[in-house]
């Protein structure tokens, strides 16, 4: 199981921190604008991609190494250390790149929401409310990323859950009992 969940967690992890080191790294060329929805659905079909392993990884477990059988409850754990594994590279590859190549990100992102409000048809005081709302959350998320501790539980929040989920329906599905054997 160990080596199962080795292989396939640092495959997944290899995978969603290359495609998000890459995807920020472009970002970051063009000025750190573009964090629109196309970005995110970007981000998480390439982390749902990535979490596919969790399925490979505990499919093989359960053909190569357990003779065609495993436990919804094996499974489960077999693909929540997966995720974690995937998940932690995941935090890795973005405290780099956030703390050494882009410390300015929470300012960027900041300045693209401020931006992309939508004061059409809205009165001044409504704008106002939604900068301050703006602002506040950007404070506050600067404040949450430079507690290491913080910057951890937040970066997690992003990919685990994601990866939870996938192990859960995947362990549902290949869960496999051992076959009774037949009277003669």
């Amino acid at each position: 199981m160990k080596r199962t969940v080795l292989v396939f967690g640092l495959i997944a992890g290899a995978i969603v921190s290359a495609f998000m080191g890459t995807s920020m790294a472009l970002a970051g060329c063009q000025g750190g604008t573009d964090y629109g929805i196309m970005s995110m659905v970007i981000g998480y079909a390439a982390m749902l991609m990535a979490f596919a392993f969790i399925f490979v990884g505990i499919k093989s477990q359960r053909d190569k190494v357990q003779g065609g059988t495993i436990t919804f409850g094996r499974g489960l754990s077999i693909g929540l250390l997966i995720a974690f594994i995937a998940s932690t590279l995941y935090v890795i590859t973005w405290a780099v790149e956030y703390h050494y190549f882009m410390p300015d990100f929470m300012d960027n992102y900041g300045e693209h929401m401020l931006a992309s409000i939508d004061t059409a048809g809205k009165t001044p005081e409504a704008i106002e409310a939604a900068r301050t709302e703006v602002t506040n959350s950007v404070v506050e998320m600067k404040e949450i990323y430079a507690q290491p501790l913080g910057f951890a539980l937040m970066t997690y929040l992003e990919i685990l859950p994601l990866g939870m989920l996938v192990a859960l329906i995947s362990a549902a599905i290949l869960r496999r009992k051992p076959q009774a054997p037949t009277a003669a």
